[in-house]
């Protein structure tokens, strides 16, 4: 396993303050507590709040949020928090006791959706799945991170597997055609989810020139980056997540006004897609931030 870490993020309100972990933290959904009564489910915010300074706590797949009385500054007690956070992680103890199967009824549905992509078909569900896009292009990757992903690559004519927040697609090789095994890939998610087993277990890693499987982080964008970023959260990603594909911000080339996107989900290898995503793109951030873009480069995921 990865090492644990949690990053601080700052918020809109100056009295909450984000802890940002690599370890996924609950397997779906969010929990808030207003104080210890309330956290008798979770051993975590419980040890929390015996600080005096801390009104409430906030628990999500990969994050903490604590918001603070004005009897203290963040900046006097956050690394304190945040080590505390990270050696309770590092040993393994319970964040949340959270509600099975046997105590929850829930009727979970899972549909199989076409998509612009002929080898790939989406799977949407009316759960929560996960907090944080994943992606695995083969069963390695998704062994180290998703009992669920590596499941679906059971099925051997799978060949790469993206979740996202309440859908999965599944990208087939050629030896079989959807029609013949999607119902029984819809049977299988289904029977996974309503048995309440592990979606995600740790966020994946991934690879670059400097850091080998560095753990997955939240940067914090500013300027021009941020305003695309934004764009695209608020204008591209609803519309492809209803095609099974996502649109992620890469970069941006300050020198060039290069945007670069990346595919994943059904977006990712599909030639008319990513030519009518990449012009769509561009024109929108071109219409949006008028002498800040050229062009938008879009790479497959």
């Amino acid at each position: 396993m990865s090492e644990i870490k949690i990053t601080l993020q700052e918020t809109t309100n100056n009295t909450i303050l984000k802890f940002n972990s690599t370890k996924v933290l609950i397997n779906g959904g969010s929990y808030e507590y207003a104080n210890i009564d309330e956290a008798k489910n979770s051993p975590l915010a419980q040890q929390l709040f015996y600080l005096p300074f801390v009104k409430k706590v906030f628990i999500t797949a990969n994050f903490i949020a604590i918001q603070r009385f004005d009897i203290v500054e963040w900046a006097d007690v956050q690394d304190e928090i945040r080590e505390q956070l990270e050696t309770y992680l590092k040993n393994g103890d319970l964040v949340v006791k959270e509600e099975t199967s046997s105590t929850k009824k829930e009727a979970i549905e899972v549909y199989a959706e076409v998509t612009p992509n002929p080898g790939v078909m989406k799977f949407g569900s009316n759960k929560k799945l996960t907090e944080v896009d994943v992606e695995y292009k083969n069963i390695d990757e998704a062994s180290k991170s998703s009992p669920l992903a590596l499941a679906i690559f059971n099925f051997p004519f799978v060949k790469e597997v993206f979740i996202s927040d309440n859908y999965i697609s599944v990208t087939k090789y050629d030896m079989v055609e959807w029609n013949d095994v999607f119902a029984e890939v819809r049977t299988f998610i289904r029977e996974y989810l309503v048995a309440g087993k592990t979606i995600i277990k740790e966020l994946p890693t991934v690879k670059n020139s400097e850091t080998e499987n560095a753990p997955i982080q939240e940067i914090k964008l500013e300027g021009i980056p941020a305003q695309i970023a934004d764009i695209l959260d608020e204008y591209i990603k609803p519309a492809v997540a209803g095609d099974g594909g996502n649109i992620a911000f890469n970069s941006y080339d300050e020198t060039n006004k290069v945007v670069s996107v990346v595919l994943q989900g059904a977006c990712s290898g599909c030639p008319s897609s990513t030519a009518t995503l990449k012009n769509g793109i561009e024109t929108l951030l071109k219409e949006m931030l008028p002498n800040q873009i050229n062009e938008v480069v879009a790479l497959n995921g």
